[in-house]
């Protein structure tokens, strides 16, 4: 596919130690770009448009980047081509040794985040971490309620709780990663939609070098309705299918994997699924609640896949 590009003048003679990569589709980059901007630190930044279409965002974004003094190029598509096909072509455009792929609803926690990064690989030249997310700066709303309570409970956690499970908290949204482990280990361009591509990505990964977990979050700031969600889950089912069948002895002790068993020899699943989203998706209903049936409605989606 062909793709557009546009670069400020600092990109020509820049020597970055880090390449922020940031993939987009609808959502605006310019806060996030204004924000990384104010660390004067040895970084270049790639972004790419996956087929938002808007040509005022274009334009104004164009605009933003030419007045900053960090090295940036966008690449345009004028089709989406989807999250691992997309994050594949940023490391393509990529200089230095070290990628760190960043969602463009994120928002450094920190005036130092870059230079966190930079001292990590400095000190460790880590084959892949993760700095974890958080909802510091995200203003409560109404119809974000039940995203924000899921992700505070699942999501937000330290980087103690985190290694854990090292391989399972692996997602785009702030990943390290070394040149040499991503030459080896790409995103699998066979998952399509939503979810998952980043997780089996960290199993695959996780097999040949250590994960490691540090406490450098951003703020998620995309919260999403609770219909939204659950349209995510049900774009998921297929590519939890595809983790399933390629990794089934890590998959077998996630809690999401044993209750979608369960759930599989629960007959009529077709007539009490959607009562479960309806109430999940109920604003009146107790929060907690809500949460419960959420978890349990993706469970039941993925019952089809195990």
């Amino acid at each position: 596919m062909s793709a557009t590009l546009f670069e400020n003048a600092p990109w020509a003679t820049a020597r970055p130690r880090l390449s922020v990569l940031i993939p987009f589709k609808g959502d605006d980059p310019r806060a996030l770009l204004a924000a990384l901007a104010q660390e004067p630190v040895a970084v270049e930044i790639v972004l790419l448009d996956d087929g938002t279409g808007d040509s005022a965002l274009s334009g104004a974004l164009q605009a933003l980047i030419a007045d900053l003094n960090v090295p940036i190029r966008l690449v345009t598509l004028a089709v989406n081509e989807g999250r691992a096909k997309g994050r594949n072509r940023l490391v393509s455009h990529a200089r230095a040794d070290h990628f760190l792929f960043l969602d463009s609803d994120m928002a450094p926690d920190s005036g130092g985040f870059l230079s966190a990064w930079l001292a990590l690989i400095a000190q460790d030249n880590p084959a892949v971490a993760f700095g974890g997310f958080s909802l510091q700066q995200v203003e409560p709303r109404r119809d974000q309620a039940l995203h924000r309570a899921m992700a505070a409970h699942s999501d937000c956690l330290s980087a103690a709780e985190r290694r854990l499970s090292p391989e399972k908290h692996v997602f785009t949204s702030n990943l390290l990663v070394r040149r040499d482990v991503f030459a080896a280990e790409g995103f699998d361009e066979g998952f399509a939609g939503w979810g998952w591509e980043d997780v089996e990505w960290g199993m695959r990964v996780a097999r040949r070098w250590p994960i490691v977990h540090i406490d450098n979050t951003a703020t998620h700031l995309g919260l999403d309705p609770a219909s939204v969600i659950a349209a995510k889950y049900e774009q998921s089912a297929a590519n939890f299918a595809r983790v399933v069948a390629a990794h089934p002895e890590v998959v077998s002790a996630y809690p999401s994997y044993r209750a979608a068993k369960l759930l599989r020899r629960v007959p009529l699943r077709g007539l009490w699924r959607p009562l479960i989203k309806a109430f999940a998706l109920n604003d009146l209903a107790p929060l907690p609640s809500r949460a419960f049936a959420m978890r349990l409605y993706r469970a039941a989606l993925y019952a089809e896949a195990v």
